[in-house]
């Protein structure tokens, strides 16, 4: 990878962990479901004017739509919302790596190679490290591993679509998230709430706003695409294993959020895991052919 495409992951990575001190901010402001339609909306409306269709068929948009847009961030802000750190959220959220593999064994018919296996059981041991000091704040943690589960479901239909033109994708995964999250937002949390914290918004919250729709979405989306189609998954996706990293990091110097051993140790095996799953093993040449090389 050239030094330039080096720093650009480095960038998108960085970008995706402050996204987590961004949302807590946000929230400060409006409610989960409000902010998840407002990023939703501005993500697509500016955008749906210089792109074109989406290039794969229908019915794969409004499943990533439904499952990523609406499911993922309703419950990731849900769970911000009601406790759970935003640094540790940044790092829970790594477990959709294993629910990835998961859902690709059920519906793709996936065969896991060993080490993956290995990569999945170290995973999930660190995420039940991390659980065990989430006390009073269980439900908040488990709404963000429902999170990570919608994640890993769009993840297989993301794969099942293969958008050629990935941030055209998500403009219309953006656009169609967009009106079932204003439904959603008006029959729970009310109109009244609603236009309470529209009228009450301030530049933090504008923000907040700008950053998780154009920076975080539009602009992290952008750039992660170009690598992807540079590079290929196997030498980009392990760049996002950074993201924690940044978003403890960000969440500790900005929000002061306190950095714990067991969220340490948790992250530790939940990102070792991940990234022992990406290992591939070369197969070991038989003796006959390295004699005859000799």
């Amino acid at each position: 990878m050239r030094p330039r495409d080096l720093a650009l992951a480095v960038a998108v990575a960085a970008i995706w962990g402050f996204n987590f001190v961004a949302i807590d901010a946000g929230l400060d402001h409006f409610p989960p479901l409000l902010f998840s339609a407002l990023r939703f909306g501005l993500a697509a409306v500016p955008a749906l004017f210089f792109v074109g269709r989406p290039q794969v068929p229908w019915r794969w948009v409004i499943a990533v739509a439904l499952v990523l847009g609406v499911t993922k961030f309703s419950l990731l802000f849900a769970g911000m919302a009601t406790g759970m750190p935003a640094g540790l959220s940044s790092l829970v959220l790594q477990s959709q790596a294993i629910f990835t593999m998961l859902f690709a064994v059920l519906f793709l018919r996936e065969r896991p190679r060993r080490v993956q296996i290995a990569g999945l059981a170290v995973a999930v041991a660190g995420v039940l490290v991390v659980a065990t000091r989430m006390g009073a704040n269980l439900g908040a943690f488990l709404l963000v591993i429902g999170a990570a589960v919608a994640w890993g479901l769009s993840n297989v239909a993301t794969r099942k679509a293969s958008p050629p033109d990935s941030l055209r994708f998500m403009v219309w995964v953006s656009a169609l998230a967009t009106g079932p999250l204003v439904v959603l937002t008006l029959v729970i949390d009310g109109p009244a709430t609603d236009l309470a914290a529209l009228r009450a918004i301030d530049t933090e919250a504008v923000l907040a706003l700008l950053y998780i729709a154009l920076i975080s979405t539009l602009a992290g989306f952008a750039g992660w695409g170009s690598l992807m189609q540079r590079y290929g998954a196997a030498t980009v996706a392990p760049f996002s294993m950074l993201v924690p990293f940044f978003g403890i990091a960000s969440a500790a110097l900005v929000l002061g959020e306190p950095i714990h051993t067991v969220d340490v140790v948790g992250g530790v095996l939940v990102v070792g895991g991940v990234l022992l799953g990406l290992v591939r093993v070369r197969p070991a040449v038989p003796r006959e052919l390295v004699r005859v090389v000799a």
